[in-house]
């Protein structure tokens, strides 16, 4: 799968993931109330909104973009009815071709660690079947817990030919609590980058990984020097737009063919119609306004490329 995606990234030259994280006070009202309207005010109505809104989205931008990365959370806050709109993106998203990153930053061990891989990225057995769940390509990993909560995911990665994107340097402001703290004078991120490179070792691509790393955009510096200690990671780089992270940040997490990294942004695309920039589109036309933002995304970071 990872050879997939860096040959998706190739042909639209697109080097970027899209959120698909929607909150329903992104979704404009005139699919809100055709929602309600059919289903209520209910768990099940916002659930169909919040479908709906993604597919039009999906619709307007799929040709542009070799992948999309659903937020697990933004679903599950409607229950079951939440996670039956998730499972309808993700096949969605499959049916136009796209490369589906689930973030769900899971992290345990043993047979709850595997069950996790099993259902997001393997087949349960059901009798004498197997049969995939939520069928994502490659799902987000917390690291906490050390191999033991690797390892079930590498395996499973392995059976089916999917990937990870381990936690190593996250975007937010807090991340330096844990993240930064001196380790034998050394950061803990540099520690996790180092196992990264070895968890990958054994489940390689053709150039890369299929074990990746997420490190934020709006740590440029450390993410330099991430990119020499996971050579062949690929990195999943969050940040991007809505929380301060531009383009001209993020050339040393490329290598020199402008491969090696792909920038994710959410609400900067799907809310796009919500910001100054793309107001004029109105929210009945939300969907166009997140195309020309992802237009513009995948300008700005052509450019920073081109510049280095």
């Amino acid at each position: 799968m990872i050879n997939k995606l860096i040959n998706k990234i190739k042909k639209t030259n697109a080097p970027i993931v899209v959120g698909l994280d929607p909150m329903l006070s992104y979704v404009p009202e005139h699919i809100q109330r055709k929602s309600f309207q059919e289903y209520g005010e209910t768990l099940e109505g916002a659930a169909d909104a919040i479908w709906q809104f993604n597919k039009e989205i999906i619709d307007k931008i799929y040709d542009l973009i070799p992948a999309v990365k659903p937020q697990i959370a933004m679903y599950e806050q409607f229950g079951i009815e939440g996670l039956k709109a998730y499972q309808k993106t993700v096949n969605y998203c499959k049916e136009k071709d796209l490369i589906v990153i689930g973030d769900i930053k899971r992290g345990d061990i043993g047979s709850t660690s595997e069950a996790y891989a099993i259902g997001h990225l393997g087949k349960v057995q059901i009798g004498s079947k197997k049969i995939s769940a939520f069928n994502e390509d490659f799902v987000t990993v917390n690291p906490y817990l050390g191999t033991d909560g690797i390892k079930p995911f590498v395996d499973v990665c392995k059976e089916e030919k999917k990937g990870l994107f381990i936690l190593v340097k996250t975007s937010n402001p807090s991340s330096g609590e844990f993240q930064d703290r001196l380790v034998d004078g050394r950061p803990l991120y540099e520690y996790v980058g180092e196992k990264v490179a070895k968890w990958g070792e054994g489940h390689m691509g053709d150039s890369y990984s299929y074990i990746g790393a997420v490190v934020g955009a709006t740590y440029p510096e450390i993410g330099k020097e991430l990119r020499k200690i996971m050579p062949k990671a690929f990195i999943l780089v969050p940040g991007y737009g809505a929380q301060g992270g531009k383009g001209a940040d993020l050339v040393h997490y490329f290598d020199d063919n402008g491969l090696g990294a792909i920038v994710n942004s959410s609400r900067g695309i799907i809310a796009a119609y919500k910001q100054e920039t793309y107001s004029h589109f109105g929210a009945e036309n939300f969907a166009d306004a997140s195309r020309q933002a992802v237009i513009h995304m995948i300008k700005d970071i052509s450019n920073a490329l081109d510049r280095c």
